[in-house]
């Protein structure tokens, strides 16, 4: 298998991806985009990926974005890997189910604090979506804290929604979350930030 690239950005939902592909063992190298600098907008990038954002994968069949397609991609190219429920449809339509879920709505939620511009020009309705961020995404970690069934999300088998739930996890303190009322979710994120994969995606994002 030819070696890959990955496109990423600190502190953005491509952390998901790149824990995937350590989980995985896959060969990539790791391209690193200045948001501040707005290269994720520069010819070069958008030739890979005409949305401007990330995560991207270029694989030897082409390039792949989105998260969630991202997931599902790299665990069924490494079976090996176990990384989702292959052999189980409904299980893997649940997985997805919550991969959709933190991509439409949780990552939307969060975007309002500084992504408004997106939904609206007047600065009034930028300053009204951010104040309702910590209410939307206290909202999303209530209904996170009832989806752990287990050491992980799914149960007793570790998937790469765990790398994506750990991702977007990582932004509710920020978000104006009070982990302190979510002591499932408070437990499950750590043990989740102990995973090797996990430490090496970190490492290589800073």
């Amino acid at each position: 298998m030819a070696r890959w690239t990955f496109y990423s950005a600190p502190g953005t939902c491509a952390l998901a991806t790149h824990i995937a592909l350590h989980e995985a063992g896959a060969d990539f190298d790791v391209v690193k985009l200045d948001f501040a600098a707005g290269q994720q907008q520069s010819p070069e990038y958008l030739r890979v990926n005409p949305k401007g954002r990330v995560p991207a994968l270029a694989t030897e069949q082409g390039v792949l974005t989105e998260t969630p397609a991202l997931l599902a991609f790299v665990a069924q190219r490494f079976p090996q890997a176990r990384l989702a429920p292959l052999d189980d449809p409904f299980a893997y339509a649940r997985m997805q189910e919550l991969t959709s879920y933190l991509a439409a709505t949780a990552h939307v939620a969060h975007a309002h604090k500084r992504r408004g511009a997106r939904w609206a020009d007047d600065a009034a309705a930028h300053e009204a979506m951010r104040a309702k961020v910590p209410q939307t995404m206290t909202a999303c970690a209530a209904y996170l804290e009832g989806q752990i069934v287990g050491p992980w999300v799914a149960g007793e088998e570790y998937s790469v929604a765990d790398g994506y739930l750990f991702t977007v996890g990582s932004w509710l303190e920020g978000d104006g979350v009070d982990l302190a009322q979510f002591p499932k979710l408070t437990a499950y994120l750590a043990r989740v930030a102990a995973r090797p994969a996990v430490q090496r995606a970190l490492a290589d994002a800073r």
